[in-house]
């Protein structure tokens, strides 16, 4: 206890250093001014009289570099609202019934050369599925549900356009905002890209006016969310007074996989039906109906490692089917490449004490190589509030909870998501934060840190400030289920029960 009051209190000095040496110097300021007489005054009013021309160009400069930095200055981005899909409660699935799918999956694939129900196979499909994080109300797409499953194009888009489009409606419901008002629209999807585009698609649904600059991403994998609010907010910078919706899903029929190879079944224990629209404005008078305010983006790619760029990678098995794989290094590439990228985001959020003490043993590490290993990890909660993780999966989250130092309450919201919905990819992040406001704990001045991981292998971030006490939307996805959480899983069994914690809620 006294450490932790020790850290808080040098915190709080180093943090507000400029204050407290800024108040004596007042004071004495104060005291010099008490003491000037009416002669001085008059001494001071002739001085600048006879420096008239100082005194203007003086002026003058400072009103031009006023001017000049009002008008160079990037304007705010503001997060109006934003909408996370629900699926209805037919596409429900237990782990039991997911179970059930990839049977029926793998039975109805009639090319293959080894039984169904092979029991290795199964099992290693179970166990996964038992201790990957998910609880028994995700969401399949319609077309893995039906027998026998359709693995179609028409079933794949037809999964999409459900789920972007229900997002948008409510969004669209939820900010009043008349769709032909969007001058920007990204739109993000990973494995299932048609032509015509997704971005297409919506401004066919929506009926979108014919200038708007639309964007379609791909097979930028589960990190392609916060890329896509980095472009839309680049765009925001150069239109201005506008609009720029940002859509991000994920398709499940695209991406399901019917072999044999177990590096790529991980993937059919991990991702569910999901997706997320997001409204985005820089119009000033946005400011005040908006939720939070684009703080930073920052971006890291490790591509150029060859172990980061193959971690995640599509491709064939050994038979044919094409499939995700999945990397047992994909913990270790991920553990780098946050490093990486909090090794630029950190000079940008952290108080000045923590930047002080990494400093202080990033060079005591270079200078006594043998008896530092380590350097040290700053305390992200003192300038971040709330973490909204990637729900990659359990391992993830075990990995980034642990190398962020956070409490398990940081990362509430992350395996509440994952238990809840899944991996549902780029959109998960949104589940995360909607899971915050439904708990009541987004406060004006709050920050909000958006984490996200993918394939590439990629790490980007979003820091988000909260304009008011954030509210849960209407039609939240955690309307109906939010008491119920946070539950806890017991990692040391195979079954899929869970015991509701006492949590913070």
């Amino acid at each position: 206890m006294t450490s932790v009051n020790a850290k808080l209190l040098y915190h709080y000095v180093l943090t507000n250093f400029f204050n407290l040496c800024l108040f004596p110097l007042t004071a004495l300021l104060a005291g010099k001014a008490s003491k000037l007489t009416a002669n001085d005054l008059y001494h001071f009013y002739s001085h600048l009289q006879h420096n008239l021309i100082t005194v203007i160009l003086l002026f003058a400069f400072t009103a031009f570099g006023l001017v000049l930095y009002i008008v160079t200055r990037p304007k705010p981005v503001y997060l109006v609202d934003y909408s996370c899909y629900l699926p209805p409660p037919h596409l429900k699935v237990s782990v039991s019934k997911a179970m059930d799918i990839f049977y029926q999956i793998r039975k109805a694939d009639t090319s293959r050369n080894v039984a169904c129900d092979d029991p290795s196979s199964l099992d290693f499909l179970r166990k996964i599925q038992e201790r990957s994080g998910l609880g028994d109300e995700t969401y399949s797409p319609q077309g893995l549900i039906n027998v026998p499953p359709q693995k179609t194009f028409a079933a794949s888009r037809e999964e999409t356009e459900q789920v972007i489009i229900g997002a948008l409606e409510k969004l669209f419901e939820n900010t009043k905002v008349n769709p032909r008002e969007i001058g920007i629209l990204v739109v993000n999807s990973s494995m299932f890209n048609p032509t015509p585009s997704l971005s297409a698609m919506v401004v066919n649904t929506f009926k979108l006016r014919s200038n708007i600059k639309s964007f379609s991403l791909g097979g930028m994998g589960c990190s392609a969310g916060v890329i896509a609010i980095d472009l839309a907010k680049d765009l925001l910078h150069v239109h201005k007074n506008t609009y720029a919706l940002v859509v991000s899903t994920e398709n499940i029929t695209q991406g399901i996989y019917a072999g044999e190879n177990r590096s790529m079944m991980v993937s059919n224990c991990l991702f569910r039906v999901g997706g997320a629209a997001i409204l985005l404005s820089n119009k000033l008078g946005d400011r005040r109906r908006s939720k939070y305010k684009l703080c930073h983006t920052v971006r890291t790619h490790t591509g150029a490692d060859d172990k980061s760029f193959r971690c995640v990678q599509q491709g064939d098995d050994e038979g044919g089917k094409i499939g995700v794989c999945l990397s047992k290094d994909i913990t270790v590439v991920a553990g780098t490449a946050l490093k990486k990228n909090i090794a630029t985001l950190g000079p940008l959020i952290l108080p000045l004490s923590e930047k002080f003490l990494f400093l202080v043993t990033f060079i005591a590490k270079k200078l006594l190589k043998d008896k530092i290993k380590h350097c040290y990890v700053p305390d992200f909660k003192l300038a971040i509030d709330h973490f909204c993780i990637h729900a990659g999966g359990r391992a993830v989250i075990d990995v980034l909870e642990k190398s962020l130092g956070l409490s398990p309450i940081d990362v509430e919201a992350s395996r509440s998501t994952l238990h809840r919905f899944g991996n549902t990819s780029s959109s998960s992040i949104w589940y995360e934060l909607a899971y915050i406001e439904a708990k009541g704990r987004m406060k004006k001045g709050n920050r909000a840190w958006q984490i996200a991981l993918g394939s590439g292998f990629k790490c980007n971030s979003a820091v988000w400030v909260a304009l008011c006490n954030v509210k849960a939307s209407a039609n939240s996805p955690w309307e109906d289920c939010i008491d119920r959480y946070p539950v806890q899983i017991d990692s040391d069994s195979s079954k899929s029960e869970t015991h509701v914690k006492n949590g913070r809620s």
